[in-house]
């Protein structure tokens, strides 16, 4: 039995003025090619609403009640505008998950439905995005079983990522949802390209008008960042591994590692203002081109600033908190040694305050630990706008790398601070040429294996490592050379195995 396809009319450009209920009508400044987006997830998720808010029409059917309200799969062709360009997507609305046999579309139909769609689009071979849709307030661990579906059908052609619905009401902000359910996701092993906590509710009221526009601006932002044109980690016949080089920053809490990235970008993709508070909380990946080259950055999360002595005295929150920082690291680094390995890591350094052991044991624990010495490491030392010469703080500095058994393959001295517009361009242009002396001569390793640049810490669950002798050399490693707390080591090395080097 085939699955009906329904196309409904195609929406026009609208935006949702903030403090208003009014739409306007904007005229495409610049087209892209048409890319497809697959909506899908439980019923009563919010996939109709979502396909709503993002086109800024009521062209979906909805429901107000938890049962699914999508029979077969619609689609809807829409030009959005994103930014300075118009982008032409066709948003597939799928039956919704997990109903019982007296639903609207049984749950044993639906996933029939839903993997013939994505097994058609992935022969298709055309552009994609796959939008899995969740209701805030379902428990984490039911959103695997749907999520290992949508993996099993795309595997990793296309990028996967997250919508958080029905958020209205969540205090004090929507975000704040990833911030406490990405850990126990990350730990579940599900990955996304991209997430968005939004609410598709049409409620009265400032607060609700406020958080509609804020949904609006996220999931367009999202589409920005994560179609499969602008995601180089994603790979076609078209647009193999090799063409792209991988580039991970890393560094202490502060030291300025989402300002460099939006400093090599060229414009702010990557949040890099959040207080005292870090501004990243899981790694973020940005497609970047320059002078003709494509590049996928990685930001990650800040590493504890604090070393062993102060930890030491830590409680059990601090050492969880810890413990799921290294975790995430570990996480993006095997991710991307299946992914083909690591061009370059880059060691973020502000350049304020003095150099001292956490320095050193973020140094030894990714690019030794994890990297096992294989990949090229270079040094951007940031937030040198006042220095009379910038990089005169290398000449005074350098010798406290040397003493600590810092070894760079380069080094950068740079400001991202707007308000030094001239020193900033000259930064953008240091950095770049840094990258590119060091990519150099790395990029036909990459393309030879993973294996040949680096073999990697590999994540494993606690109860498949019977190695006893395994898990205390790592634990003592980490202690001594990467000056860990003994709780947090022994959390890291009950998750891992090590591979000789």
């Amino acid at each position: 039995m085939s699955n009906p396809v329904r196309t409904q009319p195609s929406g026009l450009s609208i935006l949702p003025l903030a403090g208003s209920n009014h739409t306007e009508v904007g005229e495409p400044r610049h087209r892209t090619s048409t890319f497809s987006v697959v909506i899908c997830g439980e019923a009563g998720s919010g996939k109709s609403s979502l396909v709503n808010l993002i086109t800024g029409r009521n062209i979906a059917v909805t429901s107000s009640d938890a049962g699914g309200c999508t029979t077969a799969v619609d689609v809807h062709d829409s030009d959005i505008l994103n930014g300075s360009e118009m982008l032409k997507v066709k948003l597939f609305d799928t039956p919704g998950l997990d109903e019982g046999p007296r639903g609207t579309v049984p749950d044993k139909e639906a996933r029939r439905i839903l993997k013939k769609l994505l097994r058609t689009l992935t022969q298709q071979g055309n552009n994609h995005l796959i939008v899995y849709c969740v209701r805030g307030e379902r428990e984490i661990r039911t959103l695997r079983r749907n999520y290992e579906l949508i993996r099993s059908q795309v595997k990793r052609k296309f990028p996967i990522v997250l919508v958080v619905t029905c958020l209205e009401s969540y205090q004090p902000e929507m975000e704040d949802w990833w911030r406490v359910n990405e850990p126990a996701i990350s730990n579940m092993g599900m990955t996304f390209a991209g997430h968005a906590c939004i609410t598709t509710a049409t409620m009265k009221g400032p607060m609700f008008l406020e958080r509609r526009t804020q949904s609006y601006n996220a999931v367009h932002k999202l589409f920005e960042q994560c179609r499969p044109s602008n995601i180089t980690g994603v790979h076609t016949a078209d647009s193999p591994m090799s063409k792209n080089k991988t580039i991970v920053v890393f560094g202490a809490k502060g030291a300025g590692k989402s300002s460099l990235i939006n400093l090599m970008e060229g414009k702010d993709v990557a949040d890099s203002f959040c207080g005292i508070e870090p501004c990243t909380n899981v790694w973020q990946e940005y497609p970047v081109e320059f002078s003709g080259e494509s590049y996928r950055v990685f930001d990650t999360v800040g590493l504890p600033g604090e070393t062993y002595e102060v930890f030491n005295t830590a409680g059990a929150n601090e050492s969880r908190l810890e413990f799921s920082q290294y975790l995430n690291a570990c996480k993006l680094v095997q991710t991307l040694e299946k992914e083909g390995g690591i061009d370059l890591l880059v060691f973020c350094v502000s350049g304020t305050g003095k150099l001292n052991a956490m320095h050193q044991n973020n140094y030894r624990f990714f690019y030794e630990f994890l990297c096992g010495k294989k990949v090229p490491v270079v040094l951007a030392i940031t937030k040198l706008e006042r220095e009379p010469d910038m990089e005169s703080w290398w000449t005074r500095n350098q010798k406290n790398f040397l003493r600590k058994k810092i070894r760079v393959n380069g080094h950068v001295c740079i400001t991202t601070i707007k308000a030094y517009s001239d020193l900033r361009e000259k930064s953008r242009k240091a950095i770049w040429n840094l990258v590119k002396n060091v990519t150099a001569d790395q990029q036909k390793r990459a393309r030879e294996g993973a294996n040949n640049l680096f073999r990697v810490a590999s994540l494993i669950s606690p109860a498949q490592n019977g190695n006893l002798r395994v898990r205390k050399d790592v634990v003592s490693y980490l202690i001594k050379r990467c000056h860990m707390s003994p709780e947090v080591a022994k959390l890291l090395a009950s998750r891992m195995v090590v591979v000789a080097t």
